[in-house]
């Protein structure tokens, strides 16, 4: 017999301290400018600008939000290192709930421009 074929199946590697260390970081810049974005906003340092910033606000936080969340969901639930099934699992659901919220969220502004104008 073969000194291999006694070997477990294959392992997936996992990132090391350093990998970690780098989605760490990311992870604050990416709150930095969440805040950032607030503070300029309508937050104590808004200025002149803020009045174009406000209509991309909540798209820019939920951005960045969702750019934070796939980072934890990688790296720090592992799904980056599971079975693709695994994965499917956990995104196929999020994906359905993304378009049912942002379909609402679309719904609503219709319906209040709609009643507006009305």
């Amino acid at each position: 017999m073969d000194a291999h074929a006694s070997a477990p199946a294959q392992e997936h590697s996992h990132p090391t301290a350093g990998v970690y260390a780098k989605v760490g970081l990311i992870l604050f810049v990416l709150t930095a400018l969440e805040v950032g974005l607030y503070e300029i906003t309508y937050g104590g340092h808004a200025g002149p600008s803020a009045g174009a910033i406000k209509p991309f606000f909540v798209p820019l936080l939920l951005l960045l939000s969702a750019a934070k969340f796939a980072l934890v969901a990688m790296f720090y639930m592992h799904l980056k290192q599971d079975h693709k099934l695994f994965t499917g699992v956990f995104v196929f659901p999020l994906i359905i709930a993304t378009v049912i919220i942002v379909s609402m969220m679309l719904l609503m502004a219709y319906h209040f421009a709609f009643a507006r104008a009305g």
